[in-house]
């Protein structure tokens, strides 16, 4: 602080990281920022935050004085930003939107935890995991609202880094970037064949993967992972992978299908034991030397989640020490 009250310009040398302290920045000027992005003019700047141009004209001053740079070009069409402004209008709305943030926290845990948590879920974990998981936090915050995105780990991956989500439990591919992603291992996925109850071969002896190379199947499109998967569990028992296929990932349609023809389909051994205990399928007894990568649970780094969602994503992990 200099000796007439104002503060003092920051340099590079200025050593207290906490510098905003220093030269106690105001909301209000972080306010004026964003007005003055927007808007684009100091009068009506002003008057979207209820202030007089001078009084607006005054707080950026400071602002600039203190932090010894230009914020703003005039010009007779208005005002532009510079770099420097930029940069500060940037971490002004990060720093209110995560001050909204805090304000929406605060009420959550004094009405007992409620708002709205986001969460991605591949076909497996939405089978046991996340129910599991949502029916215990839903015992202890009733009040709390849960949308549930049940999509490829590729697109939930990507509403996850567009800040659709607050966190997924999926799959990180090979081809598909991590940068700034947070991955926790939960388990792999097994796959298996099933097909209609009273299917023939549920009656069998030692079957093997030869007995299934001439039946027709149900199958996910060629290009996803568990097609691959499927084909090269085949060729690597030196088999041609079967011909007679019907490409779908319409769970209805494939459930119609198997019940109506002999037909097989590979899926997770976690989903099919659902449908297994609701007599809608039945597996085969044989185990496939065929799996899925592992999959986990997927946040973003540095992000701040609300109670809730912190709460919601506790009971995943304890749900999931219970079934893996």
């Amino acid at each position: 602080m200099d000796d007439d009250g104002t503060a003092a310009p920051l340099t590079d040398a200025s050593p207290n990281p906490n510098w905003f302290l220093r030269a106690r920045l105001k909301t209000r000027q972080l306010l004026l920022l964003i007005a003055l992005d927007d808007e684009r003019n100091i009068h009506r700047a002003a008057e979207v935050l209820c202030m007089t141009q001078p009084a607006a004209s005054k707080q950026l001053k400071d602002l600039e004085d203190m932090l010894d740079v230009k914020l703003f070009d005039r010009h007779p069409r208005g005002m532009e930003p510079t770099l420097y402004g930029e940069t500060m209008i940037r971490h002004a709305r990060m720093a209110l939107t995560s001050l909204s943030a805090a304000h929406d926290d605060i009420v959550s845990l004094k009405n007992g935890l409620s708002g709205q948590v986001e969460v991605g879920v591949i076909m497996t974990p939405a089978m046991g995991l996340l129910p599991r998981a949502i029916s215990r936090i839903k015992l202890q915050a009733p009040k709390l609202r849960i949308g549930v995105h049940m999509e490829s780990s590729k697109q939930l991956l990507d509403l996850l880094q567009r800040g659709t989500l607050d966190f997924m439990i999926g799959r990180i591919l090979e081809d598909e970037g991590a940068a700034g992603l947070h991955y926790e291992e939960l388990t792999v996925e097994p796959a298996c064949a099933v097909a209609r109850v009273g299917h023939p071969l549920l009656k069998a002896d030692n079957l093997k993967l030869a007995d299934l190379a001439d039946l027709p199947w149900i199958l996910p499109p060629p290009g996803s992972v568990l097609r691959h998967r499927w084909e090269l569990m085949f060729r690597r028992a030196a088999l041609e992978p079967p011909g007679n296929v019907v490409d779908t990932t319409a769970l209805l349609l494939i459930t119609a299908l198997l019940q109506q023809t002999d037909s097989l389909h590979v899926m997770p051994v976690e989903v099919a034991r659902y449908y297994a205990s609701l007599k809608v399928l039945a597996i085969l007894p044989i185990e496939l030397p065929c799996h899925m990568d592992a999959f986990g649970i997927i946040t973003r780094e540095g992000h701040l989640m609300s109670p809730g969602a912190r709460q919601l994503l506790h009971e995943v992990r304890l749900a999931a020490r219970d079934l893996y």
